[in-house]
């Protein structure tokens, strides 16, 4: 008996001493972790990274900036079934816990030891958002230690819902989406709120493995973790056992989208980011959640990047075939195992699609894109004037096709071999009376060049100068009917310099001609004269003042167009004429906001008065009779009110048109980088202004709907018509045959 009592004694002051050392331990590892965690208060302003969006007119997003692509919502924005799915699949007894489920914990300590289980932690939910907001993922016993303790502090700060909401936001669930609002988008289409039962489970089940189980990557995978997560949430009760089993029984049908979503208007997004890191810097663009407002028109600019591509690659393939560059036979892959990053989504009919040649089957191409098997027969390459298809492609071949038809059933196409054009080409429109920027267009393909041949490159604009030597002249005291002599004229040059003999580009002259007549044939000769009876600084005067500030050199040949613009200058410099001689400068970002709603800048129109309204109103009907009669009457075909003018380099290096009607104006330009002909014969009437109307025919059918009838460019009261030998003509009053001038050109006429 007192051997036990001893005994007894003994092994209580060993589990005493067993018990001190224990709790001294815990007290060290508690005094040596407490004081180097974070501080949780830290959360009460926890703002995680944001998308920053880019908005058009119409409100929807026509770009984005993020590092993490993530939709902040609340609790209640969150659907109660993907609140039960993440809780069943990650954490049963989150709303039970502390912070630490240490029954948990020694469940899985004990399978790991006796190697029942190798994956999977025992971290609870307030453990994993630890971890994910001031730690690392490292496997280390500190780091574990930490996130335990930090777990328990953010549970004695927060309630169950405002740590599950914080969760939920700060989660990666692949695919560059956090959180899961982005989560719900990128793999249905959906706000989280809306997601159905097996959706829900689905986006649950895939936290941990996120892109390794994605439905895009894996579908296998995926699908097994949706149906655990349903079974778990029958586990916890907060679905039947038979809501369970009908989930599981159906397949999980993606609507969203695995790439991230490029944007309508890349030159036009990559402008605004350059100005708002230049006003904001790199982090809050990419980090704040902003939301910048612009006037970006999305149906127009979808018009000009479809009619731009459409219109570079028709006059590309005058040019002639160019054989493909890549073959992945000869990179060592093969023909059944390639995939291509474009092919995360099916061909559609008329898409210009990637396409893998797989084999020669007589005078056929067969090819592939993604899942789908295709054709290219004779006619499909007839245009390369090549007879076998083996002179167009070989198998392994990369090569651009034009999807003609679509046999969803069989997944089969018939496709017309295409190629991405080396001519670039570039289109700007602005809104005459805001400024508004309405579509950008810097090239062809911004993922190939960043450069923005709308606002970057300066090129010889050719004829579109001369409405601003007939601006000069109408202001002066000249009317549309004034004439000017059309006859082969010669100007010294210069000691030891040939004299400028201009010419006209039809190599024709007609005599006495009028300003109206000059202006609609684009003659080059009486422009020059008239250039040199105002004085080329005189002119230039003008061009300044309606916003033209590229170098302009005082020569008579920068009457036709021997200087350079860029396509925002001149098109931007076009909408002072039907706006009554008013210009607003481009504006691409009209209001920027931070996350909260508050407005940190807000820009509005800004005016510049570079003309008489009547001087304005004389020079658009000008050019409207430039449409109606002119090289730009292709554009006719609208009917409806329009002016413009075209333009060319004497070695047709650049095409341009550039027109506007009373309300938007449009601008073309077409070329290579390299300064180089297009073609014999390519010019503005023929390169660009095709572009221009199917462009600009997208806005006049809106607009139809729109209004009742037509608008009309806005007639000042001091404008009359006459009747003259030329027909009916447009004067101001007191510049009319027959009215003594008030305003008399400087010889007199």
């Amino acid at each position: 008996m007192a051997l036990t009592s001893r005994f007894v004694k003994t092994f209580g002051i060993a589990a005493l001493f067993l018990a001190a050392a224990v709790l001294g331990t815990a007290s060290g590892v508690l005094f040596a972790f407490v004081g180097d965690l974070p501080q949780i208060s830290a959360l009460d302003d926890y703002s995680p990274s944001t998308i920053t969006r880019v908005l058009g007119r119409d409100g929807s997003v026509v770009g984005e900036f993020a590092t993490e692509r993530r939709v902040l919502v609340t609790y209640d924005d969150i659907a109660p079934l993907l609140r039960e799915a993440i809780v069943s699949a990650e954490d049963g007894d989150f709303f039970k816990h502390s912070g630490v489920n240490v029954m948990r914990i020694a469940i899985t300590a004990g399978k790991r030891a006796l190697g029942l289980q190798r994956y999977g932690g025992a971290s609870t939910l307030t453990q994993q958002l630890a971890r994910k907001l001031f730690l690392t993922d490292e496997q280390t016993l500190e780091r574990k230690i930490k996130e335990a303790l930090l777990a328990i502090q953010i549970e004695k700060r927060y309630t169950k819902q405002e740590i599950l909401t914080m969760y939920c936001n700060k989660m990666y669930w692949g695919h560059g989406a956090y959180g899961v609002e982005a989560a719900s988008q990128l793999y249905f289409a959906k706000h989280a709120r809306d997601l159905s039962l097996d959706e829900a489970a689905m986006i649950a089940g895939i936290i941990q493995g996120n892109v390794r189980q994605s439905p895009y990557v894996n579908m296998k995978a995926a699908l097994r973790r949706r149906n655990y997560t349903l079974d778990r949430m029958a586990d916890e009760g907060y679905i039947t056992r038979q809501d369970a089993q009908a989930a599981e029984a159906r397949p999980i049908v993606t609507r969203g989208e695995p790439m991230r979503p490029t944007s309508i208007a890349p030159y036009f997004l990559e402008s605004v980011r350059s100005q708002l890191e230049d006003t904001y810097g790199a982090k809050a663009v990419y980090e704040n959640g902003l939301t910048v407002r612009t006037g970006i028109d999305p149906a127009l600019q979808r018009a000009a990047n479809t009619a731009l591509d459409a219109g570079l690659r028709r006059l590309d393939k005058r040019r002639g075939y160019r054989r493909p560059t890549r073959n992945v036979l000869t990179e060592g892959r093969t023909l059944d195992g390639y995939r291509s990053s474009s092919w995360s989504h099916d061909p559609a009919k008329d898409e210009i699609a990637t396409a893998l040649v797989m084999n020669i089957e007589g005078s056929r191409l067969a090819v592939r894109v993604g899942r789908w098997q295709g054709v290219i027969d004779r006619d499909g390459y007839a245009w390369t004037r090549k007879r076998r298809p083996e002179d167009v492609a070989r198998p392994g071949d990369l090569v651009e096709v034009h999807v003609d038809s679509l046999d969803e059933k069989a997944g089969t196409f018939t496709a017309t071999i295409d190629q991405a054009p080396a001519l670039q080409g570039a289109v700007f429109a602005i809104e005459k009376r805001t400024g508004n920027i309405l579509a950008m267009v810097g090239g062809d393909d911004f993922e190939r060049s960043q450069f923005n041949r709308a606002t970057q490159a300066l090129r010889q604009v050719g004829s579109l100068f001369k409405p601003f030597v007939f601006t000069a002249a109408i202001d002066r005291g000249y009317t549309a009917s004034s004439l000017l002599d059309d006859s082969p004229v010669s100007f010294p040059a210069g000691p030891g310099q040939p004299p400028y003999e201009p010419r006209n580009y039809d190599r024709e002259y007609h005599g006495m001609v009028t300003i109206r007549q000059a202006l609609e044939g684009s003659r080059n000769v009486p422009t020059i004269r008239l250039m040199a009876a105002l004085g080329p600084a005189e002119v230039i005067k003008y061009a300044r003042s309606l916003g033209i500030t590229s170098p302009l050199p005082p020569y008579l040949s920068v009457a036709i167009g021997s200087a350079e613009a860029s396509l925002q200058e001149i098109t931007s410099s076009y909408s002072a004429f039907p706006n009554q001689g008013v210009r607003m400068a481009p504006l691409g970002v009209l209001e920027v906001t931070d996350r909260d709603g508050n407005t940190l800048e807000q820009h509005r129109p800004e005016p510049h008065e570079a003309l008489r309204a009547d001087t304005a109103y004389i020079i658009t009907n000008l050019m409207h009779g430039v449409i109606q009669h002119g090289t730009g009457s292709g554009a006719g075909v609208l009917n409806w009110p329009l002016g413009g003018k075209t333009g060319t380099t004497d070695d047709y290096t650049d095409a341009w048109f550039v027109g506007f009607d009373p309300d938007i104006t449009l601008g073309v330009w077409v070329g290579f980088d390299q300064k180089k002909p297009i073609g014999e014969g390519q010019t503005g009437t023929v390169a660009a202004l095709p572009i221009w109307i199917d462009i600009m025919r997208t806005w006049v059918d809106r607009r139809r709907d729109e209004l009742a009838e037509p608008p009309d460019f806005s007639r000042p009261g001091n404008i009359v018509v006459v009747d003259t030998e030329y027909g009916p003509e447009v004067y101001i009053a007191g510049t009319e045959p027959g009215v003594g001038r008030s305003r008399r050109p400087p010889d007199g006429r």
